[in-house]
């Protein structure tokens, strides 16, 4: 069985009724959520949502690339979020890469190098900060005054605020 397969199987014998009880796709503590991908990183139980709380943007690192800046854009303009977090985490996959050796890798097999950028980091709270700012100076973005970066701890739990 495939893991598409599984996933499938999964929600026809759960319990998912959907979320009538969330009438609008506006979010109710009007609040974005900039995340990483990273499957250990459980996005409802670090801050204890509930559906419906907030918009939740995942990519590879959790950060604010081109495409996120769209999804805030419509986010804050068209759904009404008012604040944004961008969190980050330890021992992400994107901190045991460089751009450019991925960008080769990638080329070498494809005969084609990616136009986009890896994103690569060394130092997660730099990453954080630049995160932060990219929102902060996106003139796309209106509301730019309430974006807080933070890294949560994978192993502990713990979430820190980045300055």
């Amino acid at each position: 069985m495939s893991a598409i397969d599984e996933l499938l199987d999964r929600h026809a014998r759960g319990t998912d009724t959907g979320a009538p009880q969330v009438p609008t796709p506006v979010p109710g503590l009007h609040l974005a959520v900039v995340t990483c991908m990273d499957a250990r990183i459980k996005v409802f139980d670090v801050f204890g949502l509930r559906h419906g709380e907030v918009h939740i943007l995942r990519n590879a690192g959790g950060v604010v690339t081109d495409d996120v800046v769209r999804s805030l854009a419509i986010s804050q303009r068209k759904l009404e979020t008012r604040e944004i977090v961008v969190m980050q985490h330890t021992s992400c996959g994107l901190s045991l890469i460089t751009d450019d050796e991925f960008k080769d890798e990638l080329e070498q097999d494809t005969k084609l190098r990616p136009p986009w950028a890896i994103e690569a980091f060394r130092v997660v709270e730099d990453s954080v900060r630049q995160s932060v700012e990219r929102v902060r100076r996106s003139p796309f973005l209106t509301l730019t005054e309430s974006v807080r970066g933070f890294v949560y701890d994978v192993h502990t739990a713990e979430l820190t605020e980045v300055d």
